[in-house]
């Protein structure tokens, strides 16, 4: 069993060298090889070279289920209980076990109390108490679903007019068996509105059959109050409505999904919207009485799929990529249809590279959002420590992925990548797409595209592609 330290000088504890030697002291009375140390000076100020280099070091070591990360206490390894925990379930989520050189414990049994004890519970306890008295007297919190408005007490109202749209899709969906899809181009095409005045959508339109509210129950805070409001949908027809939803989930759950190499990349050359992969699957009996399937897979506007808007464009997959490749690789200039403008000048690849240090970032911090979320949970027994830990983990190993990101784009930022540096890498990236595409997985092959195109702009007889390169 090896062992790695990682210390960091607080200011008030003990200096690096002494909590050097009492790693030094540790591995020798519990057996373990010291493997290697890494340290954080105060003066890091929030960089903490040393911890990057400890997650490096693990990362490159094929045997770190056979490790051990010794830290002097659990304050080591952040300097606020936030950045202890995402630290600590980043060690975790790369198989390391971590312990604590005072006593030779897993430090983390510790780190759910002292979270406890650092929120001030009672003020979220007496707000969530005064909710649930509004939610038993049925009061409405939040906003009404559609069909619905808050009246003078406090309950839920029915507005009439967008009633019967709620009763005309319960109909459309159980008794004329329209999809989804369908029903959401017939209520745009007979200008219906929603809630909020806008366009209807597959969402949308889902949501109004999932919704409990129409039964005249009304459910917050894990409070149901029945009979609270009239209802505007039997419990049969419901009950009828969420046993087809939940088949049609079944059935797509039972299909296995290829990938659209395109997704993200795709655009409608009409409307501007994206382009998305859609599979339709065929079954028709034979003559002979034997059954036949088939699968058609291909790039449908986004605007006509969920809202049934744009006209019907439509490419089949297959075809699509292959043109696209064929386009990148064709040597001679291309036609005047197929152009490859450059996705802009070394400012604006500059600018992208910014954009995306922010858009890292964001989202590193909803990460950090959400395992606090995670935290809050498993202090108040919603969460059992074992699926805290889970979720922990799989939400460090995201950040974990993530700041990889965020230093590549961060390096790229420093660096200014010059139009020469470019060109040879888009040429790496040609040769690739050249001579090993075929040996290349779906997810590779898909990964070469994006690191080559910007977006590919799709008509019904042609395609513009912008590089990114």
């Amino acid at each position: 069993m090896r062992a790695v330290g990682y210390f960091r000088e607080t200011g008030s504890g003990q200096p690096l060298a002494e909590q050097s030697r009492a790693f030094l002291d540790f591995c020798h009375q519990n057996g373990y090889e010291a493997a290697a140390t890494f340290l954080d000076g105060a003066a890091a100020a929030g960089d903490y070279t040393g911890y990057r280099q400890l997650i490096e070091f693990l990362k490159g070591r094929p045997d770190r289920g056979f490790t051990v990360v010794a830290v002097s206490s659990l304050g080591c390894l952040g300097s606020d209980l936030r950045e202890t925990a995402r630290r600590y379930f980043q060690l975790a989520s790369l198989g390391v076990k971590v312990m604590c050189l005072e006593d030779g414990a897993d430090p983390g049994s510790s780190l759910l109390s002292l979270w406890t004890e650092s929120k001030d519970e009672r003020l979220g306890q007496k707000v969530q108490a005064a909710m649930r008295r509004k939610a038993v007297k049925g009061e409405v919190l939040g906003r009404p679903p559609f069909g619905y408005q808050v009246g003078p007490r406090r309950r839920l109202e029915v507005v009439p007019e967008e009633a019967a749209v709620v009763r005309y899709i319960f109909r459309l969906y159980l008794r004329d068996g329209l999809g989804i899809r369908l029903i959401a181009r017939r209520l745009n095409e007979e200008g219906v509105r929603t809630h909020r005045k806008g366009l209807w959508s597959m969402v949308t339109v889902r949501d109004i059959l999932r919704n409990r509210t129409y039964l005249g129950t009304y459910s917050r805070f894990g409070v149901r109050v029945p009979a609270s409001h009239p209802a505007l949908i039997s419990n049969d027809d419901f009950r009828r409505v969420q046993e087809r939803l939940n088949s049609r989930r079944q059935e797509k759950a039972e299909r296995q999904t290829s990938l659209f190499l395109l997704s993200g990349l795709a655009y409608c050359g009409y409307c501007g919207n994206k382009m998305i992969g859609v599979s339709r699957r065929q079954h028709w009996r034979r003559r002979d009485g034997s059954e036949k399937w088939a699968e058609y897979r291909y790039y449908q506007c986004e605007s006509r799929t969920n809202r049934s808007l744009c006209d019907y464009h439509t490419r089949r997959a297959g075809q699509l990529e292959q043109e696209v490749r064929e386009a990148l690789l064709r040597e001679e200039p291309l036609a005047v249809v197929v152009t490859v403008p450059k996705a802009g000048d070394d400012a604006a690849v500059l600018k992208e590279a910014e954009d995306r240090c922010r858009r890292l970032r964001g989202r590193l911090r909803r990460l950090d959002k959400r395992l606090e979320e995670h935290m809050d949970a498993a202090a108040r027994g919603r969460l059992s420590d074992q699926r805290m830990r889970s979720l922990g983990v799989a939400v460090a190993a995201e950040g974990l992925s993530l700041e990889d990101s965020l230093a590549e784009a961060e390096r790229f930022v420093k660096q200014q990548v010059t139009a020469a540096e470019r060109q040879q890498q888009k040429e790496q990236a040609l040769a690739r797409l050249r001579h090993d595409w075929d040996h290349l997985a779906p997810p590779e092959q898909q990964a070469l595209l994006g690191e080559l195109l910007e977006r590919v702009v799709v008509w019904d007889d042609n395609i513009r592609i912008m590089l990114r390169l």
